[in-house]
């Protein structure tokens, strides 16, 4: 946490930068913001700050029904942070704690239940139980304003074990009925049977960047482009569904077709994670901005994200069947991966017919369309991720992973480097061997030798992945190979 000056002075100021970083609680209504509300700003005898909104709400104040201090983006230390706490964030995000309750999150990490509250209620000013019924609050409330759904289907689908517990969350949460949230919410726009959400964003935002990135990769019966917006499949841990996204002025508009609505909150946390909406732009621009080598690319593109992937296990194949080919040879060969081995989906939409395979269907697939070596990395990926020896879960340990990956056949340095940039988002990747990496690195005058280039990409930690998003930047088309970006 910042120092109480330091918050303050955002609230003051109504410095949207710090929302999702802190939660202003003001103690004489009860009520927590974020940063910029609008409302007047409280005395300095009557405000508390908080790193969730989950500690603000378990020291008693309620949301803000004029800010909304629930709907704004996530902190970006989650992304940026690789110890206990961020993990547990990106788990209790995934839906963990609501599928298999706070012991398995707290196995997940290593720790018993009982040192896992005290560290999270530490770090986080809230144990795992209050984070998680935080995030059920969310995804209640988002249900309520965007769907139909009688409040008892409501309750169930946000995660709630009983429909008084749900009611009482929603009064202390919002000081309001579920009914009163339903109206006072409501928004009159098409929906065509799909749940609709915006995902707000720090700007700047270079959409263009991500739509250029998404549109090279295409796999056809997996995802399709649709002017300005993206659609694809996903399979979820309840069941499959399609996502479309749209960039919109100040958040991405989200339409979620679920086979389950309990996978609402981890399909959200995915739209997320794959346009990387949590990026921090100005803190990333102040950091690598004023290097003399990268500099100039930072400051002429400040909106650029690092995309992301809604499944580290897809992104692994892909970068695996990338291996030294193009991008359109890598999209054709997972496009018969997903034809031949992947479930169709129960309700096609538009081109989309199927999911990613899941790993124990490619674990146990005689032949792949690809050469002989390869497919053997790609069953033995699959083998290690459905037989639980490699952890690919969002709340993954980045440094397991990485050796996880490098005892695979066929996997070095580059390809697990690939899979911590684009799968885990780990903002401090940097996958050195990249062939547009190095030529970038050349045309900007660095010798292309690994011992100069990773002495030059230590200066930019611990945000290497984004000085390689830069760099794939200047890669020309004709040299981009899978792992190369837009």
């Amino acid at each position: 946490m910042p120092s109480f000056e330091q918050c303050y002075r955002a609230v003051e100021s109504r410095d949207p930068r710090f929302d999702g970083w802190i939660y202003i609680a003001v103690t004489s209504t009860g009520i927590y913001c974020r940063p910029s509300c609008p409302a007047t700003t409280p005395k300095r005898q009557n405000a508390r700050f908080f790193p969730t909104a989950a500690a603000a709400q378990d020291a008693g104040f309620r949301a803000c029904r004029r800010c909304r201090p629930d709907a704004v983006p996530g902190s970006p230390e989650w992304d940026l942070r690789a110890d206990v706490a961020a993990r547990a964030m990106r788990l209790v995000d995934d839906g963990l704690v609501e599928r298999e309750g706070v012991a398995s999150l707290a196995a997940r990490l290593g720790y018993t239940t009982r040192h896992l509250g005290r560290l999270l209620s530490a770090e986080l000013g809230a144990g795992p139980l209050a984070l998680a019924r935080a995030r059920r609050a969310h995804t209640a409330r988002l249900l309520l304003e965007t769907t139909d759904l009688p409040i008892t289907d409501v309750a169930f689908a946000a995660g709630f074990g009983s429909v008084r517990q749900f009611n009482d969350t929603i009064r202390a949460v919002f000081a309001a009925t579920p009914g009163d949230v339903r109206r006072a919410g409501r928004r009159q726009e098409p929906t065509n049977g799909a749940v609709t959400l915006r995902l707000p964003y720090r700007p700047p935002y270079d959409a263009e960047a991500g739509r250029r990135y998404l549109a090279d990769r295409l796999v056809p019966g997996l995802e399709e482009l649709d002017g300005t917006t993206y659609r694809r499949a996903v399979r979820l841990h309840h069941g499959t569904g399609v996502l479309s996204l749209t960039p919109a002025d100040g958040y991405v508009r989200c339409e979620l077709h679920l086979e389950d609505l309990r996978d609402l909150g981890p399909a959200a946390a995915r739209c997320r994670r794959l346009l990387h909406l949590d990026a921090d732009p100005a803190g990333i621009s102040d950091a690598l901005g004023a290097d003399p080598l990268i500099g100039p690319l930072v400051r002429a593109r400040p909106g650029l994200r690092v995309p992301g992937s809604v499944d580290a296990f897809e992104t692994a194949v892909r970068a695996i069947v990338g291996q030294q080919v193009s991008v359109a040879a890598a999209r054709t060969v997972v496009g018969r991966m997903v034809s031949a081995y992947a479930d169709p989906l129960p309700h096609p939409v538009g081109t989309l017919t199927h999911s990613f395979p899941a790993p124990a269907a490619l674990a146990e697939a005689g032949t792949l369309p690809m050469p002989a070596a390869r497919t053997r990395t790609v069953t033995a990926l699959a083998r290690a991720v459905a037989g639980g020896d490699l952890d690919l879960a969002p709340g993954a340990d980045r440094a397991e992973v990485e050796a996880g990956l490098l005892a695979l056949p066929g996997v070095g340095p580059w390809t697990a480097a690939y899979v911590a940039l684009r799968g885990l988002g780990d903002p401090d990747a940097f996958p050195g061997t990249d062939l547009g990496i190095r030529r970038s690195l050349v045309a900007l005058g660095v010798p292309d030798r690994p011992a100069e280039i990773a002495a030059v990409a230590d200066r930019w930690r611990p945000l290497r992945s984004y000085a390689a998003q830069h760099l794939w930047t200047v890669v020309p088309a004709a040299m981009r190979t899978e792992g190369q970006a837009a």
